[in-house]
């Protein structure tokens, strides 16, 4: 732990914290293993997945640490009655947080009722995930007022070198405490304690006001990109053509490319593709799948060959490689 103060708040009634790990090559049990949450996660770079989770769930909080080697989009919704804190501690590219630019000097804050996140390769990310009612009381305790109101928003603020330092630090400390100390868990005091430390750092770095101005233009690019994907995935299996898109969404090619880059960091086709092959992949995985060529077609992809050569490039692996694996895992 990283400090001795007596917690800022009584301890709950007993309960048991826990902590799960899961090392993975399945992007499906990645998303799934999040437990108690309800993530789909789709991967827009090619080659085989490697994921890593570690989460430690304590009173009324939750250390979260994961490591992805591709890109990825993480979205759902986490728990609506929690606030999450999170920052990277390393990424091999450009990421986005519901819309907005993400680098290793700034931080994700806001509600947990949905989740959208863009990852690039090798990317590292730790943070928590707080109760509001508990997040309430403290803050109640600590400054005599509510939380600010800005935290019901899902904003990226971007801190100095040295409270993203600590920031660091505080919560590589938690799970060193754990490492070194596994019986940690078996004690309230204990966890009580690990989860006001780490809790009060968050809360004395974050600032009373925040600017949100330019929220209003990211949410209206996150509204386009959400109507042209419901649009594009209502029928997979006829691919409209960009142009058509764009025809029943109301906006120019142009600005539909620009909403997209902006919010994903892709086109809208090459995002479009990679959705699609993801579908085939979990389509393959199912327990009743057809034949490779029934679900392709299913999923748009009519020339079996490129869509071979697409496939491999996107998940390291033949389609009829995938189909195999997935039914040896089910024998």
């Amino acid at each position: 732990m990283t400090s001795q103060t007596a917690s800022v708040l009584p301890a709950p009634a007993p309960t048991v914290a826990t902590r799960w790990t899961l090392s993975t090559h399945d992007i499906d049990a990645y998303a799934s293993g999040q437990n108690g949450w309800h993530l789909a996660c789709d991967m827009l770079s090619g080659g085989s997945f490697a994921g890593f989770l570690d989460h430690v769930q304590l009173p009324g909080l939750r250390l979260v640490r994961e490591t992805t080697n591709r890109a990825l989009r993480q979205h759902g919704e986490m728990n609506p009655d929690c606030c999450g804190f999170a920052l990277t501690c390393r990424q091999d590219g450009e990421a986005r947080f519901s819309g907005q630019r993400l680098d290793t000097e700034s931080v994700m804050v806001g509600r947990c009722d949905e989740l959208d996140l863009c990852s690039p390769p090798g990317f590292e990310l730790t943070g928590i995930v707080v109760d509001n009612a508990l997040l309430q009381s403290l803050t109640e305790r600590l400054n005599d007022r509510a939380p600010p109101a800005w935290l019901e928003r899902r904003v990226v603020l971007h801190f100095d070198d040295p409270t993203m330092q600590s920031l660091r630090g505080t919560l590589r400390g938690a799970f060193s405490a754990l490492d070194a100390m596994p019986g940690l868990l078996d004690d309230p005091v204990a966890t009580v304690q690990l989860r006001d430390d780490v809790l009060l750092a968050w809360l004395n770095a974050l600032p009373e006001d925040v600017d949100l101005r330019e929220l209003r233009s990211t949410e209206a690019h996150r509204r386009v990109v959400r109507r042209a994907c419901e649009l594009m995935m209502s029928r997979p299996d006829e691919p409209l053509s960009m142009l058509q898109v764009c025809s029943r969404i109301g906006a120019s090619q142009r600005k539909l490319n620009y909403c997209f880059q902006e919010t994903l960091g892709l086109s809208p086709a090459r995002y479009l593709r990679a959705l699609r092959l993801n579908g085939v992949r979990r389509a393959l995985k199912r327990p009743e799948s057809r034949s490779v060529q029934d679900i392709a077609a299913h999923w748009g992809f009519w020339h079996l060959s490129q869509f071979a050569t697409d496939y491999r490039r996107q998940f390291g692996e033949l389609p009829s490689q995938t189909l195999r694996g997935a039914a040896l895992t089910r024998h």
